[in-house]
């Protein structure tokens, strides 16, 4: 089953798929979001617009789908619901801190390339 970036977004916050009073603002928080993800080399720069967008759209059979998805939704809430106490901004923007790094590493696992590789002569 397909599942749009933009509704399941909602169903995480708590906001009924009907109501589409916070649509531009949770659009423009996914597309935030988005654009760190693709800034570490995740995501192509594709950005969505509308409910129509599902998850695979994006980023296909990517293997750490789930931690993108969780990555975004923690963006997102960070951006459109923020917590109320210092405390608990503190520890969600670590989680994203966290989920970022990880995407990150498994990236480099899978897709890294030697930034000085055998050869190559840099003139002094």
């Amino acid at each position: 089953m397909e599942e749009s970036i933009l509704l399941s977004t909602k169903k995480i916050l708590g906001i009924s798929p009907s109501d589409e009073s916070f649509d531009l603002d949770i659009i423009t928080h996914i597309n935030s979001a988005f654009s760190t993800l693709e800034q570490v080399g995740l995501v192509p720069a594709e950005y969505i617009a509308d409910d129509t967008v599902v998850w695979q759209d994006v980023f296909g059979d990517h293997p750490q789908l789930s931690l993108i998805k969780t990555c975004v939704y923690l963006q997102v809430r960070l951006l459109f619901d923020p917590p109320t106490t210092s405390y608990l901004l503190s520890a969600a923007q670590e989680q994203v801190r966290e989920h970022i790094w990880r995407l990150n590493v498994g990236r480099e696992d899978t897709e890294w390339v030697d930034p000085d590789p055998p050869g190559v002569v840099y003139d002094a």
